[in-house]
């Protein structure tokens, strides 16, 4: 061959590979409002935005047609972020078992989460949801949750803000909820009260700052431009793996040393209420299995109401009339008890309007922003979006609540007035929303099993601190820098100067 044919080889060969990329390149932009690049995908805009994770794809999905967009990355699986309340519903329900957990989240999490109930598919899921169900339905869990949060405002929440109001002290109230959930929360699970809002340095306060730190670390694999830099990090046990890796040391020996001493003494009784004890009830049950199990159980109910309630002071700090109706609500049903006396599980259920504000700060701050899914197999969304085999598809929750479609020109408004409708006569009564709209608590076979004993405590909480006291955020006309990890925490706390209310005087 000669030199004339080789090189007008390559230029035919360069040509086409040219051509290639570039209608490769047209296609993908045609078809996802990400912007992508060749061989890229839209990796470089990803990579540019993750610090402003949420914000940045909120806005892409709702300038796209359907509130769905593909997102593409270098190799050949890609993704599907939706905020469209259908497709949520065909995937967490209508076709549930086609869109699991998925390889790589329980890849990512399983350092941490190991096998736990929010950490696996199939039967191991199925095990763990059957016996968790059973038990967060019955009567003798939700009193001694009841109990333990009764006792945790009583003797240790008040007085600290108490303390905090005559010294007229800055507290982080973040960090306060973040440590009242963490104690509630261990409690449920083994019965074992770490003291973390009680003061001074525990072994408890040690496993409650691992805890957090484990959670933000892990949750920041999912966060890395392509999955090898974080195992390339963990193989060489530096920087943030590191620190990830004696995090959840000190978690699974805090954990580990509970579920020990728990076997070695007798087995659990009628008695026994917590989680652990319902768990070792069977006999199949390894240590390793039982401390993922109650490590789950730590993560939702630590995380998400803390969260909650965080972003919802913050917001009442500027909300001067919604506080007014709560505290007008707490007063009526104050009107045949005992005003110093702690709140009851049926008071508390007559809060509705109180119920409503909650849910309206978690429609536009939800405590698990985006969760993801597995596509097991090739699918085509109610929206008319392909997904293909082994792509991951994200619903975000976050950007579903700044959705004009789904609620409203007034989306980005707080407004706790939407979660009422009006009867026939006129009357007030509260309405019920699809979880697929709303799927702050998750949906269908997947959704939380805490949901009620969620609400009780967070009511109670609220209830009891606004009967007593002012709660006003230092920088309340600011919205807080949020970090995404796998909950919504605020960057730098909550930093709130706290007053006793004038009838308390």
């Amino acid at each position: 061959m000669d030199l004339f044919s080789i090189e007008s080889l390559l230029l035919f060969f360069s040509l086409s590979i040219f051509i290639f990329f570039y209608l490769h390149h047209q296609f993908y932009t045609t078809k996802t409002p990400f912007k992508t690049y060749p061989l890229l995908g839209s990796l470089p805009h990803f990579i540019l935005n993750r610090h402003r994770f949420l914000d940045w794809s909120t806005d892409i999905l709702r300038h796209s047609p359907t509130q769905t967009a593909i997102f593409f990355r270098p190799g050949t699986v890609h993704g599907v972020i939706t905020a469209n309340p259908d497709n949520v519903e065909h995937m967490l329900k209508t076709n549930f078992h086609n869109y699991p957990k998925g390889n790589r989240f329980l890849f990512l999490l399983h350092d941490f989460l190991g096998h736990g109930i929010f950490n696996s598919d199939g039967y191991l899921w199925k095990l763990q949801r059957k016996t968790a169900s059973y038990e967060f339905n019955t009567k003798s869990l939700r009193n001694f949750a009841i109990q333990n949060v009764t006792v945790e405002i009583q003797t240790r929440l008040i007085p600290l803000l108490q303390r905090a109001s005559e010294s007229e002290t800055v507290l982080d109230l973040q960090d306060v909820l973040e440590r009242f959930a963490f104690d509630n929360v261990c409690k449920l699970a083994f019965n074992v009260d770490p003291a973390c809002l009680g003061g001074g340095s525990t072994a408890g306060d040690g496993f409650m700052r691992a805890f957090e730190d484990a959670t933000t670390l892990s949750s920041g694999r999912f966060m890395s431009a392509h999955h090898w830099l974080w195992r390339i990090r963990r193989f060489l046990n530096i920087a943030d793996e590191k620190r990830l890796k004696e995090s959840i040391s000190t978690v699974h020996a805090f954990a580990d040393e509970i579920i020990r001493s728990r076997m070695e003494a007798k087995g659990p009784t009628n008695t026994d209420v917590d989680l652990l004890s319902r768990f070792m009830a069977s006999e199949d049950n390894s240590p390793g299995f039982l401390r993922d199990i109650v490590i789950s159980v730590i993560l939702a109910g630590r995380d998400t109401t803390s969260s909650a309630l965080s972003w919802f002071f913050w917001i009442l700090s500027s909300r001067p009339d919604v506080k007014e109706k709560i505290i007008q609500e707490i007063k009526s049903v104050r009107e045949n008890g005992e005003s110093s006396a702690p709140f009851g599980y049926e008071e508390l259920k007559e809060m509705n309007y109180l119920l409503a504000a909650i849910s309206e700060a978690m429609r536009l701050y939800p405590p698990v922003p985006v969760d993801f899914k597995k596509c097991s197999n090739d699918d085509v969304l109610p929206d008319g979006t392909v997904i293909k085999r082994n792509w991951f598809i994200m619903y975000h929750a976050y950007a579903m609540g700044r959705m004009e479609n789904i609620w409203g020109k007034d989306c980005c408004e707080y407004k706790p007035e939407r979660w009422f409708d009006f009867d026939e006569d006129g009357n007030q009564v509260w309405r019920s929303e699809s979880p697929f709209r709303y799927p702050v608590f998750h949906g269908g076979p997947r959704m939380c099993l805490g949901k009620d004993m969620a609400y009780i405590q967070m009511k109670s909480i609220v209830a009891s601190v606004l009967e007593r006291f002012e709660i006003d955020a230092v920088d309340k006309d600011t919205c807080p820098e949020h970090i995404l990890a796998l909950t919504l925490r605020m960057k730098g706390g909550l930093p709130v100067r706290v007053r006793v209310t004038p009838s308390q005087m």
